[in-house]
């Protein structure tokens, strides 16, 4: 029984991707701020969802390399509950971006292979969570969201000083396996719920969580 697994259903872009996500019993909601994303969403947009969203339930925003004034815009005028940084944010911008907001802030890192593991520690010093994705493929436009998966084997039974996320291309079908593989209590999907680039398929969304919980 895997019950306790707390599930981020990210990318999300209508009102009823949304309600699915939070009546499945998702913990978390992600919007994706990022122009090269098929799952980018403009601020007014995501207020207008993050509304949606009950109490209890985490709204994230995703960001990559993003300066502050876009951060003073989306903190100012979107409700969300924690920050995602997702691109090559340096130890000290995290910890500064931190500061400046007063939102808990998750850590994206991409692994591939061990030499990627050690900057999971260095991270883990100045943000509140990790989500340990797979690294993009060379030339990829997108940091995450590219259905890929990792060896789940460089991460069995690792542990780090802060709460982490697994992500990288999981699906309903693998979600199980990669939960008792990795030992992760967290999870996070977006391509894997997906009929298309940017489109939740509701179907697939309610799959998701209840493999969680098979």
């Amino acid at each position: 029984m895997i019950s306790d697994v707390r599930v981020k259903i990210c990318g999300l872009s209508t009102g009823a991707s949304v309600d699915a996500a939070v009546a499945a019993g998702a913990a978390y909601v992600g919007f994706v701020f990022f122009p090269k994303s098929p799952r980018n969403v403009d601020l007014e947009t995501a207020a207008a969802l993050a509304l949606r969203v009950p109490e209890g339930v985490a709204k994230v925003a995703l960001t990559v390399n993003a300066g502050d004034s876009f951060l003073d815009d989306l903190s100012t005028q979107v409700p969300i509950d924690m920050l995602q940084l997702h691109g090559s944010e340096s130890v000290d911008r995290v910890a500064q971006v931190r500061k400046r907001y007063g939102l808990p802030v998750m850590k994206a890192l991409g692994v591939a292979e061990p030499s990627d593991l050690p900057a999971l520690d260095a991270y883990s010093a100045v943000a509140d969570q990790l989500l340990v994705d797979a690294k993009p493929p060379k030339g990829a436009t997108r940091p995450g969201g590219n259905a890929l998966t990792f060896d789940w084997n460089l991460i069995a039974g690792r542990r780090w000083t802060v709460p982490w996320m697994l992500a990288g291309g999981l699906t309903p079908e693998s979600v199980a396996l990669a939960i008792s593989q990795t030992g992760a209590k967290q999870v996070d999907v977006s391509s894997g719920v997906e009929s298309a680039p940017g489109e939740k398929d509701l179907d697939l969304i309610r799959a998701f969580l209840a493999a969680t919980r098979a």
